[in-house]
């Protein structure tokens, strides 16, 4: 099955957010994000990359069902958590372009669409001429976490490959609820970052 890339800004991104909303919901239920998910605070999260006009929605269709999206925004208009960790550091947000997730079925992974979900938020970033550098987060579990699947393999390899560097000095907290737990925990959430130079 042929899957087409697309890409949205701003307000455009609003007729996806209940698709973005969900998948992240179906994709972050796994490890290492364990999310529970919740539709409403969902929307009220994405709705910041709506009003935002040099914000980006990555799309991945088949069949012009969306099975996966990727998502990006300066990181200045992203949410304080995202910031503070760059602040603390005497480093401008307003040259770094925030992605913050790469959500896709599980059936249409190995296809080579999680490449283009960089490569579409790279190159639009550096379109927008004020972005020197780009960055994501992403969750750190302990090695021998009881959810840990046998066959988990993270991305870390495959991030460095794309010119990603792990920055233990830039972390940050960010709270949600675990699949079975009855209350949200802040989870250790540390940051790569790559040139667009």
């Amino acid at each position: 099955m042929s899957i087409a890339i697309r890409c949205l800004n701003g307000e455009d991104i609003l007729d996806h957010l209940v698709d973005l909303a969900r998948l992240r919901i179906e994709v972050f239920h796994e490890y290492p994000y364990l999310y529970a998910g919740d539709l409403d605070y969902e929307m009220d999260y994405l709705r910041a990359y709506s009003r935002s006009p040099e914000s980006v929605f990555v799309l991945a269709q088949a069949d012009g069902k969306t099975v996966g999206i990727a998502s990006g925004l300066p990181l200045d208009q992203a949410h304080a958590e995202f910031r503070q960790p760059f602040l603390a550091q005497g480093i401008d947000p307003g040259g770094i372009f925030y992605f913050g997730e790469s959500v896709l079925l599980r059936a249409f992974r190995g296809q080579g669409v999680y490449r283009y979900f960089f490569l579409e938020r790279e190159n639009h970033a550096r379109s927008l001429g004020r972005f020197r550098y780009a960055t994501f987060c992403a969750v750190e579990r302990p090695a021998d976490h009881a959810a840990r699947p046998a066959d988990y393999r993270p991305l870390d390899t495959y991030w460095s490959k794309r010119g990603y560097v792990r920055r233990p000095d830039l972390q940050t907290q960010y709270p949600w609820r675990d699949r079975g737990a009855k209350e949200e925990t802040f989870k250790p959430m540390v940051f790569w970052v790559k040139s667009l130079d």
